[in-house]
C-alpha cells in the first residue's frame, strides 16, 4: 500500500510503500493527531525503515492501494 504524507514548508511529499492495512495506517494517524500538537507519526516502510513526522507539521495524509505500474511501452488507440 502507499502513503504519501505531505508536510508543512516541504516542497515534497513523503512517499512510502508499507505493508500495513489502510485501517492500520489510518489508525495510527488518528492516534497522532489526537495525541496532541506534541505527539509525532511514526509508520514503518516495507523495507522496515521507519518515518517519523512531527504531527504539528502535517499537511496531509494520503493513503491508497498500490497499483502495479506498466513495464515497457503500450500502444495507444
Amino acid at each position: 500500500m502507499e502513503v504519501k504524507i505531505g508536510v508543512q514548508y516541504a516542497p515534497r511529499e513523503l512517499v512510502l510503500e508499507s505493508n500495513q492495512s489502510p485501517a492500520e495506517v489510518e489508525s495510527a494517524v488518528t492516534d497522532a493527531i489526537n495525541g496532541g500538537d506534541k505527539g509525532v507519526l511514526s509508520l514503518v516502510d516495507d523495507k522496515g525503515r521507519r518515518v517519523i513526522v512531527p504531527v504539528g507539521k502535517l499537511a496531509y495524509v494520503e493513503i491508497a492501494e498500490s497499483s502495479p505500474r506498466p513495464v515497457g511501452f503500450s500502444a495507444a488507440r
